[in-house]
C-alpha cells in the first residue's frame, strides 16, 4: 500500500530542506514508500492547512510564533500520525544564541510532545535531544538528509594546477562562518592556496569588505550548478558556527573532494566518514590548519568518502521506509490495545 505523506514547509528559500523535499518528490526509490507531497504554509499562521494524508511530516520552524498552528494541526488531525523533522536546532546553536535556556527547553518539549515521532538529522543532534530530555521517550529517530547526488557523482578526476583552490559554498550569513574563513585566509602566508566563495546572502557586503581585495580570495557569486562549482575546487571548507547536519559535506564527498570542517554538531559525523578535522573553528584554528595542509595528499582520490556519499540515497530511502513502518505499526498496536 502506497501511503500519502504531506510534508509541511515554511521556508521558501532554495536551501537544503527544499532540495531534500524536491528529491523526495522525484525519487523512484522513495516513490515506492509513499506519495510525497510538499505543502507550503505561512510561518506564524494560526490555522492548520487542509490535508488529505495518511502521514503528516513537519519541516517547520519550532518557535513560539508557530506553536499555535502546530497545536491546531494536532487538534485537526487527532488520528493521523504527525512527525517532525528538526532541521534548525543543535547543541552549538543553543550555546551561541539561547540566553534563556529554561524557556527554550519548554518550547521544544511542548512542541515535540505534539508529534508521534521526532526525526533528528544527525546522530549528534539526536544524542543532544536525548541527553537534554527534549523528546518524549521512544519518539526519536535519526534520518540524515539527502538530495539527488547523481550530478555530483558524475564528476570524475581532480584538478591539475599549481594553485590549490579551497571552495566555500552556501548562504552568506552568520551560521555558515565564511567570515571566519576569510579572516583566517588573510593570515595564511603560503602562496599556493586560493579561496573561492560561491553564494549570496545578507552578509555579502561584510564578507567582501573583510576580504579587503585579497588577490587569492575570489567571490564567484551564486551558482545553480553546485556540482560543477565543487569540481572546480580542490577541497571544500565548512566553517559553520553550528550545523545540525551539513549537506554540503556529503555533496563534496560525492564529487570526490576532501571536506575541511571543525568537530562539532553534525559535522562530527562527516569527520567519522572521512572529512578532515581542522581543529578549533576560529580564524587562528583555520589559519593553522591551512598552513599545515598537505595539498598533494588532499588531491588523491578517496574511495572511502565517495563510497559513503554514493550510499547516501540508499540509506535515506531505507530510513524513511523504516519510519513509515514504525509509525503505522505503533498506530496499529494502539488500535489493537483499544
Amino acid at each position: 500500500m502506497i501511503r500519502a505523506i504531506s510534508h509541511l514547509i515554511d521556508d521558501a528559500s532554495f536551501g537544503g530542506i527544499n532540495r531534500m523535499l524536491e528529491y523526495m518528490e522525484s525519487s523512484p526509490e522513495l516513490a515506492k514508500i509513499a506519495d510525497h507531497r510538499i505543502v507550503p504554509v505561512r510561518r506564524g499562521q494560526l490555522s492548520a492547512p487542509t490535508l488529505g494524508a495518511d502521514l503528516i511530516v513537519s519541516h517547520l520552524s519550532i518557535s513560539w510564533a508557530n506553536l499555535p498552528m502546530l497545536t491546531a494541526l494536532r487538534a485537526a488531525y487527532p488520528n493521523t500520525p504527525i512527525v517532525h523533522m528538526e532541521h534548525s536546532y543543535s547543541e552549538r546553536f543553543v550555546a551561541l544564541h539561547v540566553e534563556n535556556r529554561d524557556r527554550f527547553t519548554a518550547l521544544l518539549q511542548t512542541a515535540y510532545a505534539l508529534f508521534d515521532k521526532v526525526v533528528a538529522v544527525s546522530e549528534m543532534q539526536g544524542a543532544w535531544l536525548n541527553r537534554r530530555g527534549l523528546c518524549p521517550p521512544g519518539s526519536l529517530l535519526v534520518i540524515e538528509p539527502c538530495v539527488d547526488l547523481d550530478p555530483f557523482l558524475a564528476h570524475e578526476g581532480h584538478r591539475d594546477a599549481p594553485e590549490f583552490v579551497i571552495g566555500a559554498i552556501g548562504r552568506f550569513d552568520l551560521q555558515k562562518g565564511f567570515d571566519i574563513l576569510i579572516d583566517a585566509f588573510r593570515q595564511v602566508r603560503r602562496a599556493d592556496l586560493a579561496l573561492h566563495l560561491y553564494g549570496d546572502g545578507p552578509d555579502v557586503d561584510d564578507l567582501q569588505n573583510r576580504a579587503k581585495g585579497h588577490p587569492a580570495i575570489i567571490f564567484k557569486g551564486y551558482t545553480a550548478d553546485v556540482p560543477a562549482a565543487m569540481a572546480a575546487c580542490d577541497a571544500i571548507a565548512l566553517p559553520s558556527r553550528w550545523e545540525p547536519y551539513g549537506l554540503v559535506a556529503v555533496e563534496a564527498m560525492a564529487v570526490d573532494r576532501p571536506v575541511l570542517c571543525p568537530r562539532h554538531d553534525g559535522l562530527i559525523g562527516h569527520i567519522a566518514a572521512g572529512a578532515h578535522d581542522i581543529g578549533e573553528n576560529s580564524a587562528a584554528g583555520w589559519t593553522a590548519a591551512l598552513e599545515a595542509l598537505d595539498v598533494d595528499a588532499q588531491r588523491r582520490p578517496c574511495g572511502r568518502t565517495r563510497a559513503h556519499a554514493a550510499g547516501a540515497g540508499r540509506r535515506f530511502a531505507k530510513a524513511w521506509a523504516g519510519l513509515v513502518d514504525e509509525v503505522f505499526n505503533d498506530r496499529d498496536a494502539e488500535a489493537g490495545a483499544a
